[in-house]
């Protein structure tokens, strides 16, 4: 599985020993006791006597013969003498003895050769382990010196035996506690010990439930339903589907393990490319997660992918669901759900299929969609109150402006439009909370596209605003283009999108906006579906922001021009009128709501509400502005018709106005 497979039996003795060998003495699961055998220059024989049970081995030596006899074996019985074949001159031969209870396989190397003296037999339940070291035996001329027990220096001198007692223990249990303790490298170690364990079929652990298939050659494919736990339904354990390609072709025969964890908790949660800030109320893992290893093989880029059945409790729809496998490109200490490589097939609101290319641990990863806000109830007043005064501005502005004695000038006609597209705007947003609650999906698929329009609207009147100004500051000889092309531009060409997304169907409809504070009491209104993979999240990425982008960039734009042409003059000196009409110019080229791009990192809440405060009350700092600088006409008794037909008038007062 992953890359650990590719590594073979050395690296994973590495890992194995790190896990089990941490300490010396007690309490270590695997055994492993080396030294330097001191013999004659005889023929030389490893002699062993094996028993079932669990009280003690010796390890002796002599002149001729390196000597295994005990009782710690679980199914093992084996008595035999085995001639070595070393030559005599070499007086000193290094040795070592393993023990896996787990596994009921003992083995010694002598002189670099392995001799197995107890196969695997299966994971064993109850097993001899913790085995201590008794009193050395005296000294002598021929036996062991320099023993070590895993690395830590037992003797220096020469001894004709070690002896060491074991006790029984629950093997399974104590294997399955050490790994719950561990990262993603030690879960590994489950799959790789079943896989050593020489057992076709069902491995029952306490924490995870393996099937260990054998494909051969004209291998078709085989369909898996792992090992139910005790009390638990069979109908609900994933099931799993091995594709015919699986099998590599250069080899006759191979192992897969396909492995059920009931208990997530073994996988500590990282994901890539989904929201990591949020809290376990916003992501997690579902319980079921499901390995797949083929014995000492690296299995990517699948022609026909695996198939994995998850059965799962009934999901809330402001959840959404993906299959995730565990990215063991990164560091195999960390556990780092990726979703790349696998399809999701939702076959129900309680089943999932995953279709993926590769082999490691796979799971379903559960997100609440759309991420949760915090603090919304106070966004939601702040914003209600908001969208309320700015009606009342928008309002105000158009009486003021019809009042005006050149109320048909391009340049009032602008000003105009802007506001009738903020008062309808912020109308519709104050309300689209009551529709969607009231009358449902079918109310919003009229008010949400009537909504997106005045959106839409609202942003073409900003970029008209800031292209006018900038005509009328640079382009003094020309007259501007006349308020019927401002109208349709501002009016016709939103409803163009608009009319299209209504054409293509489920576009609009009810949005539920998800409070951190309460997941299962959300906020409706009528908006677009942006759901993952929807129609109008694709609108949504290529109308919407596109639009903004528009407005965003040309307001920057225009702003730092008209700046730079009347920064000499002479009422651009006076603070205050610089202060009011840069501020002014930012409010009606749009440039606030640009921080809608800034919404991330640690100032993601602050610029939330800041974006709230600015853009409802839009409206309301546009008549505050209009009021601002009528009462400056009024004290100074200069004109400010912005729209005068000559060119020094115009560059005169056009920041003003």
């Amino acid at each position: 599985m992953g890359p650990n497979q590719g590594f073979g039996g050395t690296l994973w003795m590495i890992f194995h020993f790190a896990l089990f060998a941490s300490g010396s003495g007690e309490n270590d699961r695997n055994f492993k006791m080396c030294g330097t055998w001191h013999h004659g220059n005889g023929p030389l024989t490893l002699d062993h006597g094996l028993k079932r049970g669990c009280s003690n081995i010796t390890i002796s030596a002599n002149e001729s013969s390196l000597s295994i006899h005990g009782q710690i074996t679980a199914q093992c019985q084996n008595y035999s003498v085995i001639e070595l074949g070393l030559s005599p001159e070499v007086r000193e031969r290094p040795f070592c003895m393993y023990w896996e209870p787990l596994l009921d396989h003992l083995w010694v190397e002598v002189n670099g050769k392995i001799h197995t003296l107890c196969w695997p037999s299966g994971l064993q339940g109850n097993c001899c382990t913790d085995l201590s070291q008794g009193s050395n035996k005296g000294t002598a001329e021929y036996g062991i010196l320099n023993a070590t027990q895993h690395g830590d220096i037992i003797s220096p001198l020469t001894h004709p035996a070690y002896e060491f007692f074991g006790e029984m223990i629950n093997c399974k249990s104590k294997f399955c506690d050490e790994a719950s303790k561990g990262s993603g490298d030690k879960v590994n170690m489950i799959e790789e010990t079943v896989m050593r364990s020489k057992v076709l079929g069902n491995v029952v652990l306490p924490c995870a439930l393996s099937t260990v298939v054998e494909m051969e050659e004209g291998f078709q494919g085989y369909n898996i339903t792992l090992p139910a736990p005790q009390g638990v339904p069979p109908q609900t354990i994933p099931s799993v589907h091995l594709p015919s390609c699986l099998k590599p072709l250069e080899k006759k025969k191979v192992k897969v393990v396909c492995t059920f964890f009931k208990n997530s908790t073994l996988f500590q949660v990282r994901t890539n490319g989904w929201n990591s800030k949020a809290d376990d109320n916003v992501i997690r893992i579902l319980e079921d997660v499901v390995g797949i290893t083929v014995e000492n093989e690296i299995i990517t880029n699948l022609a026909e992918p695996i198939r994995i059945g998850f059965h799962h409790s009934v999901l809330p729809k402001s959840h959404s669901r993906k299959c995730v496998s565990w990215d063991t490109k990164k560091d195999p200490a960390e556990v780092t759900w990726k979703t790349e490589g696998c399809e999701t097939i939702q076959k129900g609101a309680e089943d999932t299929e995953c279709r993926c290319n590769h082999l490691t641990y796979f799971a379903i990863l559960v997100q609440l969609v759309p991420r949760p806000v915090r603090h919304l109830e106070a966004l939601t007043v702040i914003t209600s109150i908001g969208c309320a005064t700015s009606m009342l501005s928008c309002v105000v502005i158009m009486i003021f402006l019809n009042k005006q004695r050149r109320a048909m000038n391009p340049s009032t006609a602008v000003h105009r439009g802007l506001a009738m597209a903020l008062f309808l705007l912020s109308f519709l947003f104050f309300l689209t909370g009551i529709v969607a609650n009231v009358g449902g999906n079918k109310a919003c698929w009229v008010f949400g596209a009537a909504l997106h329009y005045a959106l839409l609207s609202s942003f073409s009147w900003m970029s008209i605003e800031g292209l006018h100004t900038f005509w009328l500051v640079y382009v003094v000889f020309s007259p501007s283009p006349s308020p019927y092309v401002w109208h349709l531009v501002g009016f016709g060409l939103p409803a163009v999108p608009v009319i299209v997304l209504l054409a293509i169907g489920k576009v609009y409809g009810v949005k539920e906006v998800v409070s951190s504070d309460d997941v299962d009491n959300s906020y409706l209104m009528c908006w677009m579906d942006v759901s993952p993979g929807s129609v109008g999240l694709l609108a949504h990425y290529i109308i919407n922001l596109t639009f903004l982008a528009v407005v965003v960039l040309s307001g920057l734009i225009m702003l730092f021009l008209v700046q730079r042409k009347i920064q000499n003059r002479g009422e651009w000196r006076r603070n205050k009128v610089a202060f009011i009409s840069i501020w002014g110019l930012s409010c009606l080229f749009g440039t606030s709501w640009g921080l809608e791009f800034l919404d991330f990192g640690q100032l993601s809440e602050f610029i939330l509400f800041l974006f709230c405060i600015l853009n409802s009350l839009q409206g309301f700092f546009l008549i505050l502005r209009f009021y601002i600088l009528d009462r400056m006409r009024k004290q100074t008794g200069s004109s400010l018709d912005v729209s005068s037909s000559t060119a020094s008038s115009t560059r005169k007062h056009m920041l003003q106005e």
